[in-house]
């Protein structure tokens, strides 16, 4: 019997890196012309690379490129499209910038753009070059740049103790790993010296000092390694890419997981610096957290910006960042590394004196003791390492002020008890007080109010009485006692107070979620939806917002708070920026920050449905913390799935609408094949016969074929007429209501109502102050003068007058509406306020329905009034509304 041969199942491509590679596909191509240091001739070879592709075909331009006053890179850029950079100005200097918006329009199949780590002028549309490259790579557009090892982001700190130069300018590492190629360019610090030497790098005067300090060759023989490392780093991850989407087998092992710990107290940059870099060799992911302990003298507002600050820091260097609140921090790190799997945790270590590590305990001992199987990476940090402490708030006098009242409340319970009966220890009294004063006002105050208790104590009840001498050493040692008990109840019972507080603020989130929740999932209109969101996330972060969302076309704002708050064509830009890219614009971003407003797109898994804006009235510090965000995110995900729902509420709405609407139109159909072809058919049966036969039709037939046709123009009649009355009902056409009526406040609310359309033309108004008041129906009247802002706002372009102007004569009174577009031609002012007519223009006309001036016609008819086309003074169309005088209220007094 033999048995049958097994075989190992085929490899498979691995479906992330499949995901990867999809994710890629419709992105433009970056590569790196990665060097040491400048002058190695990373310029030269992108210049010659793209000659050569320019030989073979490829539409190739240079967005921007800096020869540097280098006669050999500036031969190399002769005879190459270059798109013409754009100039702007600064503190009044001219600055010359590459043209993003020029680049994307001439869509090249290549461009050319020097120098990645540049900062753009204040004023562009993103701060960073980077950024424009990475715009230009989500066009499709391929993309050579270059750049210098000491500005990528993880190794800023290593080239820094390297050269003694602290590099500004700095590339995320995230850019660096989706480069589709890096080329290493390279030359021997030798061959780098010489050509300073000669002049080929800087000029004469401060090659003699780049010798001397930078381009040391002990400088460059390690910034060589560091280039060559980071290099092999990204060749290494792009052949794993390789083998995983073509399913190479290998030798797959177990990877590692890197945690960093930080605290305000240790350098929190630098640690994150160096795991990026030992993630980066162990080619492994990794993740930062910061255990927040309640302090019983609280949290400084400098050591959470700190913390802030170095968790954006390590999410930009692609960490995951975890902030968790917790009282034992070895115990809560090791808690969490064995939940997720982290098999290393990174830790700094700097030497304090004994006395502390006594007092304070060392969490990297704890964790060297209780830690087992996850391995520790401890980080020493010198001299260098060390931060400016940060030192608590002295408490506020209010908080003394009560330690002082309560001590002495104390005090005179004790001095009472001690006349009315013997109390054993009345020390007591006063550590009671001690308590009081740290529940109520936290620790500092309780360590001011254990002071003044010890000194009551000793003054008043311990012989001799009045002074500060103890006679009794068993007193001494009594006094000692009570001191030291009253600092650690003190300690203990502030401790316990922040932990309460800290608790009762995370219940208190917990809760305004779950309010927030039950509150969207009640709500039925868009509007109230959108107020609540506005008004909900102001109040749980103490911010201004703004929810905006698309219609006609643009983003408007539909709601916010407070409501007065209005954004500028700043502000209007970078949220339709954040609207059609779906990520963050804006203040405390990386694009568009110097709007004043923080946008976040609302989006699902469907679409991006809106942009929420926030502000803070304060402008020294980000608008959100870290904590903050998080807590913006979870809402922004329940709003933007909120107003899905009512979106999607209202597409069922309207699809059962249209049904009901096709189900009555095929009826109405069916009626009138029926009973208007009938009659039709009846009368023209009658009429024929009449003509044809008439004189051989006896009388009395001929009687009957006329009551017959009568009889059925009679009913077809009536059909029509039950038509139009439908019509009118589905059309809401009721009587005008003639009532007294301001036309000053009917202009100023159809403005109001306008605002958003007219927001990019200036609007004047001439509007005498006797202007009488008229008898109209003032809905329908404002109807009018919206429909007329609306249509000057499509026509008239950008940056135009709108005029409003109104004249009272014997006759009547005159409203004109007044733009100054394109114009009306003589031979369409007539038919324009027919129902579907539009202008004939010669490019693209505005959207509309064509009914707008129609319904104009119409409402003003049904009032007893008068509308016409006319030319505007200044070129333009005005349209005259004329108020006869019998519309007038000639009443000496007006409401």
């Amino acid at each position: 019997m033999t048995t049958p041969e097994t075989h190992a199942p085929e490899p498979r491509p691995d479906p992330e890196a499949l995901l990867a590679l999809a994710a890629r596909e419709g992105r433009g191509r970056l590569r790196i012309f990665l060097g040491a240091a400048p002058g190695v001739g990373k310029t030269y070879e992108m210049l010659r690379i793209a000659r050569q592709r320019r030989r073979e075909g490829v539409d190739m331009v240079v967005g921007i490129v800096e020869t540097h006053g280098r006669a050999e890179t500036a031969r190399m850029l002769a005879g190459l499209e270059a798109v013409p950079l754009r100039e702007t100005v600064y503190k009044g200097r001219p600055l010359r910038e590459m043209d993003l918006d020029a680049i994307l329009a001439r869509r090249p199949a290549l461009v050319l753009v020097d120098e990645l780590a540049h900062t753009n002028a204040p004023g562009s549309r993103h701060p960073k070059r980077y950024l424009d490259v990475e715009e230009i790579l989500a066009a499709g557009i391929d993309v050579f740049t270059t750049l210098n090892v000491q500005h990528v982001e993880s190794l800023n700190d290593v080239v820094a103790r390297i050269t003694r130069i602290r590099v500004r300018e700095t590339v995320p590492d995230s850019i660096i790993d989706r480069a589709d190629e890096i080329e290493l360019v390279d030359v021997t610090p030798e061959t780098l010296r010489q050509r300073l030497a000669e002049g080929k790098v800087y000029v004469k005067e401060q090659a003699q000092r780049a010798l001397q300090h930078y381009f040391s060759p002990a400088n460059l023989t390690a910034l060589r390694e560091l280039a060559l490392r980071r290099t092999a780093e990204r060749v290494d991850a792009q052949m794993r890419d390789f083998m995983q989407t073509h399913a190479i087998a290998g030798p797959w092992e177990t990877g590692d997981r890197l945690l960093v710990c930080i605290d305000h107290r240790a350098a929190p940059d630098l640690l994150i610096r160096q795991t990026r870099r030992m993630a980066d060799r162990l080619r492994c992911p990794w993740g930062v957290l910061h255990v927040e302990i309640p302090s019983p003298l609280g949290t400084p507002d400098a050591a959470r910006t700190r913390i802030a600050e170095a968790m954006r820091l390590a999410e930009q260097l692609g960490a995951e960042t975890v902030t968790l609140p917790g009282r034992r921090v070895a115990e809560d790190i090791l808690a969490y590394a064995r939940a997720h799997n982290v098999t290393q945790i990174v830790l700094g270590h700097r030497r304090l004196p004994r006395w502390r590590r006594w007092l304070a305990g060392s969490v990297t001992q704890d964790l060297v003791r209780k830690s087992h199987d996850i391995g520790l990476r401890i980080v020493p940090l010198g001299a260098g390492a060390a931060l400016e402490p940060i030192i608590p708030a002295w408490p506020p006098l209010r908080a003394l002020a009560e330690a002082v009242l309560i001590t002495g409340a104390a005090t005179l319970l004790a001095a009472g008890l001690d006349r009315i009966i013997e109390v054993t220890n009345l020390a007591l009294v006063f550590l009671t007080g001690v308590l009081l004063v740290s529940v109520r006002r936290g620790l500092g105050a309780s360590l001011f109010a254990a002071v003044l208790s010890v000194l009551a104590y000793n003054f008043l009840f311990l012989p001799p009485l009045y002074t500060f001498t103890i006679a009794n050493p068993a007193n001494v040692v009594a006094l000692v006692a009570f001191f030291v008990t009253a600092l650690v109840t003190s300690n203990l019972a502030a401790r316990t107070r922040a932990q309460g507080t800290v608790a009762a603020q995370r219940a208190k989130v917990t809760a305004d979620l779950y309010s927030f929740s039950r509150k969207l999932a009640a709500i039925g209109t868009m509007d109230d939806l959108l107020w609540a969101i506005s008004h909900q996330i102001a109040a749980m972060l103490r911010v201004h917002t703004v929810v905006l969302l698309p219609e006609g076309g643009r983003l408007v704002v539909r709601a916010g708070y407070p409501p007065e708050d209005e954004l500028d064509a700043a502000d209007l830009a970078a949220a339709e920026w954040a609207f059609g890219k779906g990520q963050e614009t804006g203040r405390d971003s990386d694009t568009l920050p110097g709007a004043r407003w923080l946008f976040i797109p609302l989006r699902t898994e469907r679409e991006t449905l809106g942009v929420l804006g926030l502000d803070r009235a304060e402008r020294g510090r980000p608008i959100l913390s870290q904590d903050e965000r998080r807590l913006l995110i979870a809402l922004a995900d329940q709003a933007a799935i909120a107003i899905e729902r009512i979106t999607l509420a209202g597409a069922v709405d309207e699809a059962r609408l249209l049904a009901e609407t096709e189900k009555l139109r095929a009826a109405l159909l069916t009626s009138i094949s029926h009973d208007l072809r009938t009659p039709l058919a009846t009368i023209i049966g009658s009429v024929t016969a009449l003509r044809r036969f008439g004189p051989q039709v006896a009388e009395v037939a001929r009687d009957e074929l006329l009551e017959t046709v009568q009889t059925e123009a009679e009913r077809l009649n009536r059909f029509v007429g039950n038509l139009l009355d439908m019509m009118r009902l589905e059309a809401g056409a009721l009587a005008p209501k003639q009532e007294l009526f301001d036309l000053a406040e009917g202009v100023g609310t159809a403005l109001a109502r306008t605002k958003a359309l007219l927001a990019l033309h200036r609007i004047e108004t001439d509007l005498p102050d006797d202007l009488p008041m008229v008898r109209l129906d003032h809905v329908l009247f404002e109807q009018v003068l919206v429909n007329l802002l609306d249509n000057a706002a499509k026509y008239a372009p950008p940056g135009t007058t709108i005029r409003i102007a109104a004249t009272c004569a014997d006759e009547g009174i005159e409203l004109r509406v007044a733009d100054e577009g394109p114009g009306i031609p003589p031979d369409q002012r007539a038919s324009i306020f027919d129902r579907f007519q539009r202008l004939d223009m010669s490019d693209a006309a505005p959207g509309g329905s064509g009914l707008g001036l129609a319904i104009c016609r119409g409402f003003i008819d049904a009032m007893g009034g008068a509308i016409e086309a006319q030319v505007a003074p200044g070129g333009g169309a005005a349209f005259v509304i004329s108020l006869p005088a019998s519309l007038i209220d000639v009443s000496p007094h007006r409401d």
